[in-house]
């Protein structure tokens, strides 16, 4: 795998509620355990296809429990409601940091749309 982005360092917060990720060339980020769930890299959040993409609801209190090494080029997180499929490349955690902004607003809009809320087990009324 040809990576663009190398990471020297992350760290699991002791709370396990975010990953904080520094890459070679400076660039450095704290991603929310939330945000890394709802955008996992995984087939049973993305799909197979754009259009089979879901949105992923009630995750505002996830946690990580583990972060495993996957090769040389990606981790597993493991979370505490037991999903663990997606690997997260290094360009995919950059990629997740640099359009934090972007990609929470689309995901908060999602969950507007679809009359969601980030809270476990609540609809929006």
């Amino acid at each position: 795998m040809n990576q663009q982005h190398w990471p020297t360092e992350l760290r699991l917060s002791k709370d396990r509620r975010s990953l904080s990720v520094t890459f070679e060339e400076g660039a450095s980020f704290m991603l929310a355990a939330e945000y890394l769930r709802v955008t996992s890299p995984s087939a049973e959040v993305q799909g197979h296809s754009p259009d089979q993409r879901q949105t992923v609801p009630g995750k505002r209190d996830v946690e990580i429990l583990r972060v495993e090494p996957v090769g040389n080029y990606a981790v597993r997180l493991v979370f505490d409601d037991m999903h663990d499929s997606g690997l997260y490349t290094w360009d995919y955690l950059h990629a997740l940091g640099s359009g934090h902004e972007e990609r929470w607003a689309a995901y908060l809009s999602e969950l507007e749309q679809k009359n969601l809320s980030r809270d476990k087990n609540t609809k929006k009324l």
